[in-house]
């Protein structure tokens, strides 16, 4: 029988382990516990030493009420009243005891059902999260606790990195260590986003339920918990449906977290909730995008909440609003511009709905105005020597192979100034741009404050450049003000919350741009083209003066004018520059000008226009001047400034002017008239008088040539010649810059 020699074995292996092994296994064991708590051990120590550095910095409670995340800007109107609220809205700082328990349990129950019992960061509930993702292979989805939260939301970013969230853990357990959990709550509930720049409870009230979150049903405390997941997609202003929906979930929540009970709950019908919709903000927006970029110059650096006081009157606004809506063609856009008589804007309109389109014609799209760009030309010509009196001809002109046609293609031959500018006659326009000079036209415009770039060719007189609703506004405002300069303005003063005066607009006196019978010859103009003229759709009772402007195809119509102080610049079109059937400046332009106008001036007293034109001394009629003294009153000065006295310093009798050193003066004298040179070709005129003054080009002049003698003060030998284009000689050359000696009244006399 053999005999065993080994060793007994279990079935199932060795019966004894090596000991060796063991005590290696024992050793690496003990030392794994050891590290690993020491390691555990530096990590508190290195844990509380970061918790307890974090809380000796964290500011003050009373430091943390007042940071805020960026600059609130409230806009209020002309009569004090809020138009928008801009930027991070904060709202009435509440305490703990005066935010509704309502609305603290609805907080809680959905964002931190343990906040009462965890030391800032819910351990539990961060231990379930993993479970939850090592059993479903699902991501770990641990909520943020609300200190977490207020951590995030005060000191760090919404970063989703490791770094940052072992930041905000360590924030959360300093501001645990430091406050107290009412505290906590307080500066959360105050702090919170909750979407539409609502930050806090009582801002968030007032926006979406317009009062204050001391007066909190459960259903909209339910509402405004349920913003804070997400608050673009559960804002009641912008889903009403899925406000309400988020709200049903919070009062469960509520419920099983034993805030309410659920017959509380049951009575707090969210259906019935009634949301606040903001008024006004839709047109508004147009002039709160134009003037608060403003603030940049006008204001020092600072975050601190401001309030924002304009010029806009909101009666008015509702009213431009409704105009151009009421009146702009279909598929049409429309823009208003209204100013103060000291350039204050009283409403503006950008286009017909500012959700659909942002972009502000009023004050960016630049179109050709079409014929209310004539006001410069008759500008130009007034400040020239016309009268509105003169006589011109509306007859077929070509210059410079342009002609020009009125509209319908019809002549009325001669007619006086004030006609043809009321009835829009466009040949006359030409003859008068072309008389005084295109450059002249423009520099008018510039003076009146057109911004834009200017051409200069024969066409510019009708309108072909480009300019803005804001500017020709101006332009007409300073008609209003009698030929002085006007500067929109759209902020009054700017003001802290506190009432402190961070800036206070300075009126500043305007810049004369014409003489007052210039300014006043224009206004009679203006006031003939509404009563009689083109603009006769704009009237509203009381006097008005303005102009209308269409342009080619129909593309643009405009009309601009004012009364009682007001101005106010109406443009129509579409912004594809496409013809727009039955568009001109003197029916729907005219007639939003007029729906408008009835509005703004209703509270103001009827003004009359200053309309009478009193000419200066050059300008006189001879008869009159010889009212005044006699004619050796008076003295020449030629074209180099030289004063030349009639009778004076060695007259011989023959009654020429003479030159201080007794030589003979350009002036009148016996047999044929001295007569300035014209240049090659001048001829002089019938009579033996002072050449026709006729275009080089051939298109014929605008104004007689007994106009032109008063004007200058140059005698004629033919008194009774007919006044007006129709007696010109259209064949006689243009003369150039030189002009006999201009009469000026003798110092003293």
């Amino acid at each position: 029988m053999a005999k065993n020699t080994g060793r007994s074995r279990s079935p199932g292996g060795p019966s004894s382990s090596n000991p060796k092994e063991s005590s290696f296994l024992g050793r690496l064991a003990r030392r794994v516990l050891i590290w690993g708590g020491a390691l555990t051990l530096l990590a508190a120590i290195g844990l509380g030493t970061a918790v307890v550095v974090t809380m000796n910095e964290l500011p003050a409670y009373d430091a943390l009420k007042s940071s805020q995340n960026g600059q609130m800007i409230v806009v209020r109107a002309r009569d004090g009243s809020e138009l928008v609220a801009l930027g991070p809205s904060y709202g009435k700082w509440l305490s703990y005891n005066e935010i509704p328990p309502v609305m603290r349990g609805a907080m809680v129950s959905v964002e931190d059902r343990r906040f009462y019992d965890h030391i800032g960061v819910d351990a539990l509930g961060l231990f379930r999260a993993v479970y939850v993702s090592l059993t479903t292979g699902g991501r770990a989805k641990a909520t943020s606790t609300i200190t977490q939260q207020l951590a995030r939301n005060v000191f760090l970013n919404n970063s989703r990195s490791m770094g940052r969230k072992a930041r905000e853990a360590v924030l959360a357990l300093a501001l645990e260590r430091k406050f107290t959990k009412d505290q906590i709550l307080e500066l959360y509930l105050n702090k919170v986003y909750f979407g539409g720049g609502a930050y806090g409870i009582d801002a968030a009230s007032r926006k979406f339920f317009g009062h204050p979150a001391t007066e909190l049903s459960t259903a909209e405390a339910a509402i405004i918990a349920g913003l804070v997941k997400a608050p673009s997609n559960y804002s009641p202003t912008a889903d009403l449906d899925a406000a309400k929906g988020r709200g049903e979930v919070v009062l469960g929540l509520m419920v099983k977290n034993g805030a309410i009970t659920q017959e509380e709950a049951d009575r707090a019908d969210i259906a019935d909730v009634a949301v606040n919709h903001e008024k006004g903000q839709n047109s508004v927006r147009y002039f709160t995008d134009w003037a608060l970029p403003q603030l940049d110059m006008l204001l020092p650096d600072t975050n601190e909440p401001i309030e924002v006081w304009t010029t806009l009157d909101p009666k008015m606004q509702q009213a431009a609003t409704s105009s151009i809506a009421a009146n702009a063609p279909k598929g049409a856009q429309g823009a208003l511009v209204s100013l103060d008589r000291d350039g204050a804007v009283l409403a503006m309109v950008g286009g017909t709905d500012y959700v659909n389109s942002n972009y502000n014609r009023a004050t960016n799209a630049v179109r050709q105005p079409g014929s209310a760009w004539k006001l410069f030309v008759y500008l130009s010509a007034l400040e020239a020597g016309y009268t509105p009196d003169d006589r011109v001809m509306d007859e077929p002109v070509t210059i410079d192979g342009w002609s020009p046609q009125n509209d319908g293609r019809n002549f009325a031959g001669q007619i006086d100034v004030r006609t043809a500018f009321a009835y829009s006659k466009n040949t006359v326009a030409a003859q008068l741009g072309n008389e005084v000079g295109f450059g002249t036209v423009a520099s008018m415009a510039r003076r009146f404050g057109i911004s834009t770039p200017i051409n200069t060719k024969p066409a510019m007189v009708l309108g072909t450049s480009e300019v803005r609703v804001i500017d020709m506004t101006r332009a007409f405002a300073a008609i209003s003000a009698g030929g002085t300069s006007v500067e929109p303005y759209g902020i009054v003063k700017v003001t802290t919350t506190s009432g402190r005066t961070l800036y206070e607009h300075k009126s500043a006196r305007g810049q004369v741009l014409v003489p007052p019978n210039v300014a006043a010859g224009i206004t009679d103009l203006l006031q003939t083209t509404v009563a009689t003229g083109t603009g006769r759709a704009a009237q509203i009772g009381r006097p008005v003066a303005g102009k209308t402007g269409t342009t080619s195809s129909n593309k643009d119509g405009w009309f601009l004018g004012f009364s009682s102080g007001i101005t106010t610049g109406v443009w129509m079109g579409r912004d594809d520059a496409k013809p727009v059937p039955g568009l001109s400046g003197g029916h729907a332009p005219a007639r939003a000008f007029a729906d408008y106008m009835k509005v703004a001036v209703s509270t103001r007293p009827v003004e009359q226009f200053q309309t009478e034109v009193k000419l200066p001394e050059w300008q006189l009629e001879p008869d009159d001047e010889a009212m005044q003294g006699s004619p050796d009153d008076y003295y020449y000065v030629d074209e180099n400034g030289n004063v030349v006295h009639p009778g004076s310093n060695g007259d011989q009798g023959d009654g020429q002017p003479r030159y201080e050193d007794g030589s003979v003066g350009p002036g009148p004298g016996p047999g044929a008239p001295q007569m300035p040179d014209y240049g090659p070709g001048a001829a002089p005129g019938p009579g033996g008088g002072p050449a026709q003054r006729t275009p080089a080009n051939g298109a014929p002049p605008a104004a007689s040539d007994d106009f032109l003698n008063r004007a200058t003060g140059r005698s004629t030998s033919d008194e009774g010649q007919q006044r007006g284009p129709g007696a010109t000689n259209p064949s006689a050359p243009r003369p150039n810059a030189t002009r006999t000696p201009t009469p000026v009244r003798t110092p003293g006399n």
